[in-house]
């Protein structure tokens, strides 16, 4: 788990405690901290109040740091951009599917081929 902010890592840690997770969590600013280019999964909520230059960032630098076949998972609004994700996330991937949609939460995925 990458996180900028010190408090919001501090409370993965306590929320990884206590749902029994083991994870690594350290600080990052979007990708700048992380070195592996071999994830088989990441997973966000992208931070929408960053606005899309970031959040698109967050997308396209994802397919960097994942393994062949690996998955960009994204929960995101409808009124927070989630129909432009959709395209934005096949040009950059050459696909998006919608994983779910409830309550105006979409989940998306799309796999490094």
């Amino acid at each position: 788990m990458v996180e900028i902010n010190p408090r919001a890592m501090e409370l993965a840690k306590i929320n990884a405690g206590r749902n029994h997770t083991e994870v690594n969590i350290f600080e990052s600013d979007v990708y700048s901290n992380v070195k592996d280019t071999d994830y088989t999964d990441i997973i966000t909520n992208p931070p929408i109040r960053a606005g899309k230059k970031v959040i698109y960032k967050i997308f396209e630098e994802a397919k960097e740091h994942l393994c062949e076949n690996g998955c960009l998972w994204i929960v995101i609004r409808k009124s927070h951009g989630a129909p432009s994700a959709v395209q934005f996330l096949k040009e950059v991937f050459g696909n998006c599917e919608i994983i779910g949609r409830k309550k105006g939460y979409y989940v998306l995925k799309s796999v490094k081929k």
